[in-house]
Order: C-alpha cells, then structure tokens, then sequence
C-alpha cells in the first residue's frame, strides 16, 4: 500500500522587510492573510474533537434484559461493531510481558493469552455503526458493567482473577464506578461453561430430531427395543384406562403398575422415564418411539457426568397438546439459556451478524473475548485463530492498518492516534449519535466512549486513505477489498504484526526481518550498564563481536542481541559454553554475565514463567528439568521484526 506523508502547509512564511523608517506600518497581502485564516479555520477543525455531547448508554444487570432487544436491532442494521474492553490489569507494568519485535507469532500469543486468563474484564464497550453515502457514520454506542457473579453456585464463570493497583487506580481516577460494577454488573458464562452447567444441573432438552443409525441393529439391540416397546405399550394402555369406572382393587392394581413402569407426572401430563446405560440406547428409544400412534414428547435427560441418564417419554391429549407442550418447552430452555449466557448473549448476537468487527489491541481483545466467552485458550496459536475464526471471521486491526498505510509511526491508545490523525490531516468525519434515551452524559470518565472513538478513528483512517469501506454486491453490503488484508484470519503469520499493546511502540523507522535464531539474550552484567557500554564491552571481549550486531534492553536486567551475520550466534552460545573461553568474555562471566538463545525464551513462554525480571525466567527455563524435544524438534524456521532501537527508555518502563 503507498505510504501517506502528511502534506507540508503550503503558506509562507511573512517576514517585515527592513526600510529606512521603522515606524512605517507594513501590510499584509490580503489573499496571504485569507490562507493563514483558512489554514488556521481547518487545522482547529481537525484538532478539536469534542466528546462531550456523545451519549453512551449505560448497561447494568437492571436495564440489560430491554437492551438487548435495542442492541439485536442496532447489530442487524449496522455495516461494522467496534468493541473496546477494560480489565483489573495489563501487561504493560511488566515490559517484557508486553509484545515486542522479537516476538514470532507463537510467544505474542502466549503473552496475551497469560494476561487474558489472569485479569478480568469489568467493561465491554460495543458500537454498532453504519457508514452513509458521503461517508460519515450512524453510531449506537453501549457500555456494559460486567463482573463474574456466581448466580448458580457452581464456581462459575470465575473462581478468581488478579488485580493491579496501579491499574485500578488509574481508573479511579478517571471515574469508574466499582460499586455499579460490583453489585449491578451483569455476570455471564462462556460456550463451554454454559455445557458444563447444563451437565451438572441436570437440565432436560427435548429431542427434537433423530440421526438414523448407518450400522445394522445385533441382537442385543432387538432384545433391548423389544422389551422398552412392550413397556412403553402397558404404560400407553395404563394411561389411557386410567379415566375409566373401577373398583378399588382395580385402581390399587393400576397404580402398583405405574409403580413398577416408572411412570410419574409431568406438567400435568403422564410420563415415563426410561434409563439407559449408553448413547446407541438412546438412539433406539427415539427411533423407536415414531411407530406408535400416540402423540408422544420425548426429553433427554442428562447426568452429573456429562451422559445421558435417561428418555422421559410425555403422552400428550392431542396434535394440538403436543404442539403446545413443545412451545412451552422451547419457551422454558431459552428462559433458562438467557440465566446461563448473561452478557454472552450480546457477543452471541454479533457473533451471528457476521459483521466485521473493528478492534485496537486484535490480539488482546481477541484472547480475552475466547477465554471468556467461548472456552479456555489453546495451547496452539494456530488452533486459537482457526477457532476464534468460526465465530469472528472478520476482525479488524485499526493498530495494523495505522502501521501498513504508514498514517503513524507510533501510537499508544485511541486518543493518542486520534489526536495525531487530527494535527495532521484534514479528513472531517461526520458522527451522529442518535439519543438512545439515556440521561447518562461523558464527562471524562470510563464509560464505554473508547468504542464510539474507535468507530470514529476507523472512518477517518478510510478517509484519509481513500478507501471506501463498505461497497455495494448483488443488493447486500459486504467489506472492501483493500481493507480485507487487514482482517485476523486462520494463519498465524499476521499475529505478531497485527497485535499492539497500548503502551508500547513495537515498530520504528528502521525495522528489519531477521530470523529468530540470530538473537541471543544477555544477562548478569553489571548494574547501571547502559546499552552502549554493553556492546563497547562486547566488542572488545572477542572477535565474534567484530561484525556487526546489535543491543537492545528488554527490561533493567536483561538485553536481547542481534547478530546480522548467519552462524555468530550459534558460535557464541558454543564458546560460552565450552572451556575455550578466554580473554575479556571469560572476565564479563566471571562477573555473572549469562547467554543463552531463542529457544530457551521460547520454552520459557511456553512453561509460563513469568516473573517480574525476564532474567530470572531464563534462569528458571534453564534449571528447569522439563524437557520440550517435541517442541524443538517441530519448530520451524522464522522471521521476526527486529527494531534497531538500542536505548533503553525509562519512561517506557
């Protein structure tokens, strides 16, 4: 994609001409001072960006039951959905927990992956907007309070999560209401918790269709249907005997018999429960129960252990009682699925949309929304995009397309980016927030505005880059062709680049493709080294310093270094561990100074050791006594982005 440069003011600058008497007022051509005021008027256009008249609605356990039906609307109607989240903590307090240029795909996602399942979200902000023929957007902000409520008393959706001062402080400050949060948050459960919960509830479905078995019946499953076809038939004749005159003895008998055939009551309907011992079971109940006449309403019924326990068998008066008694079952398993999905519903309405979905931080947001939402996070990266993809296929990274397009060099959150594409282009977007019959007002604080400013970034960035984001096909609206690129999809290769923590800058002017086996990580110097005297120290400890390499801080304790000469590395981690070591390297180890590879940061992600300095996790992935050979042996060769930034910026830290 062609670079865009902001373009150069093209004014002059109007200086006073010396003359002979300096009290002499000097005039300002008129059509010069016409293009200062203009290019004044559209530069506090572009910089001026007021919030304050932007309404988001305010969703809590009391008001999300009626939101929901707002937001399906809104969902359906909408060409995009920006989604923006808050949770107790980051990785950005730890440096090296963040991802940096060395990471491949596979260490980007496990460092996203520890950060998702060790905090919680609080917030989850959603906008749904459509994009209008002269490009400006129709937006619906929300802003969901969330907190992990165990409303069925099954340790669910969460048993604990960690939380950072510095972060919950940070938004205190900015006016996040815990106590909402807390006591009004709306709790949920995830796909897989959701199954989990039904097993152990003992929830009963009905068996609304029946696969037809392709291997021929034995004869075990002929004795087996035999006999349940002669019970359910005395229980059917039971049933419908039961309304006629009888004695006493005849009424004993009966009920003796019902005893015996299990048969029980059900909505005022008789029924009767059949226990089976497997799944091929099961299948021969249902099967078989078509060939009676009756009108029969059969339901699975589960066990604690995940089985099926039994087939409850309703007789219903009529066509009519059945059909009625099938509604009123449906009606009660999605009264009872909206207890177990809670705000899941909301990700399960843009999940089913199919609209693409626009996001900041894809990597983060993505691990966070499968952790909670759908199931625990593989171990693969590459099971986790092909899974995220089923239910997200298009998610947007507005962090990648700022990076590609070359609008910016570095960016550390929606209003930073905001505030630079406004000082430097002039792209006016129109937004129309619609009242959503809320008497909420933003006045600065943490409510759901970083969605509807994601929304509103998205737009300009398409804007500025000439690209029409939604276009017209065979009388539907789908995604436009230059965006597609941008889109997460089933391969991992795209991972590293399209992921970008708020915090850190993660490319530079100079950045360049290396492969991972030419870095090595360094540590145990001494205190107060900086980047440059390290590699002074390096250059003149042994000749395989003498091409070039470079130095990089990752935290205060450890430094990665570059070799741009294939083999060096492998020949240093050689020598340091040999005993032909000598000269000014044998002095920098016997001053504790540490070496070791890629592979051993790799296993280190891997193992989840993450402390807070990244040499003691080297050490610890060193002295572990796991071995990974199966790890190592289907490791593939790959490329990583290398950023020749060798200063270490403490207020990065």
């Amino acid at each position: 994609m062609t670079q865009i440069r902001p373009a150069k003011p093209s004014y002059k600058r109007f200086r006073k001409k010396k003359t002979q008497n300096p009290n002499r007022n000097h005039a300002v051509p008129m059509a010069s001072l016409f293009q200062l005021l203009f290019l004044n008027q559209k530069r506090s256009l572009c910089t001026k960006l007021s919030t304050s008249k932007w309404k988001v609605k305010q969703v809590t356990a009391s008001n999300f039951n009626e939101s929901l039906n707002e937001i399906k609307t809104h969902i359906s109607s909408s060409d995009f959905i920006a989604i923006s989240m808050e949770k107790t903590g980051s990785s950005s307090t730890t440096p090296w927990h963040r991802v940096q240029p060395f990471d491949t795909a596979e260490t980007a996602y496990l460092k996203a992956s520890q950060s998702a399942q060790r905090f919680q979200l609080l917030q989850f902000a959603v906008c749904p907007f459509s994009v209008t023929d002269s490009n400006s957007i129709v937006a619906h902000p929300y802003n969901f309070l969330l907190f992990p409520r165990d409303d069925l008393k099954m340790g669910m959706p969460a048993y604990s999560f960690l939380c950072q001062t510095s972060h919950l402080a940070s938004m205190a400050r900015q006016g996040f209401d815990f106590n909402t949060c807390i006591y009004e948050g709306i709790s949920y459960l995830s796909r897989a918790q959701e199954s989990i919960a039904k097993v152990r509830l003992g929830t009963g479905s009905p068996s609304l269709g029946v696969m037809k078995s392709s291997s021929p019946p034995t004869v075990a499953d002929t004795v087996f249907i035999e006999r349940i076809r002669s019970r359910v038939k005395h229980w059917r004749n039971t049933c419908k005997n039961s309304g006629t005159n009888k004695s006493k003895h005849e009424e004993i008998i009966d009920s003796l018999r019902n005893i015996v055939l299990g048969s029980e009551q059900f909505k005022s309907r008789p029924c009767l429960n059949i226990d089976v011992c497997s799944e091929r079971q099961v299948q021969l109940i249902l099967q078989m129960l078509p060939d009676f006449s009756d009108h029969f309403v059969s339901l699975v019924i589960p066990s604690k252990s995940g089985t099926t326990q039994a087939v409850r068998v309703v007789l219903a008066n009529s066509r009519e009682d059945k059909e009625l008694l099938e509604k009123e079952l449906q009606s009660l398993e999605d009264e009872e699925i909206k207890k177990f999905r809670g705000f899941r519903e909301v990700i399960d309405l843009i999940s089913a949309s199919q609209k693409p979905v626009i996001s900041h931080n894809c990597l983060n947001d993505c691990t966070l929304i499968h952790s909670k939402f759908i199931a625990p996070l593989p171990s693969e990266v590459d099971d986790f995009v092909s899974s995220l993809c089923k239910f997200f296929p298009k998610v947007l990274d507005v962090n990648y397309l700022m990076k590609k397009s070359g609008t910016m060099k570095k960016t550390t959150n929606i209003r930073n980016a905001l505030s630079y594409l406004n000082t430097h282009f002039f792209a006016p977007v129109d937004m129309e927030v619609p009242d959503q019959d809320t008497d909420t007002v933003n006045k600065g604080k943490i409510d759901g505005l970083d969605a509807l400013r994601l929304s509103y970034l998205f737009m300009k960035l398409c804007s500025i880059l000439k690209i029409s984001p939604i276009v017209a096909a065979f009388d539907n609206r789908r995604l436009a062709l230059e965006l597609e690129d941008f889109t997460f999809h089933p391969s991992s290769a795209n991972i590293q680049e399209s992921s970008c923590n708020e915090d850190v800058t993660v490319w530079t002017n100079n950045t360049r493709k290396i492969n991972c086996e030419h870095l090595v990580f360094l540590w145990g110097f001494k205190f107060g080294m900086t980047a440059g005297m390290l590699k002074d120290a390096l250059r003149e400890s042994n000749d395989i310093f003498s091409e070039e390499f470079d130095v990089r801080f990752i935290d205060k304790s450890c430094t990665v270094v570059v070799f741009w000469q294939p083999g060096l590395s492998n020949d240093l981690l050689n020598i340091m561990n040999s005993e032909e070591i000598s000269g000014g390297l044998k002095e920098l180890v016997s001053d504790g100074l540490r070496v070791t590879g890629y592979e051993t940061y790799r296993r280190m992600c891997r193992l989840g050791l993450w402390e807070m300095n990244l040499a003691e996790s080297l050490e610890r992935a060193l002295e572990s006594s796991l071995s990974d050979e199966k790890i190592i042996s289907e490791r593939k060769s790959c490329e990583v982005q290398w950023c020749n930034d060798n200063v270490l910026i403490l207020d990065d830290l």
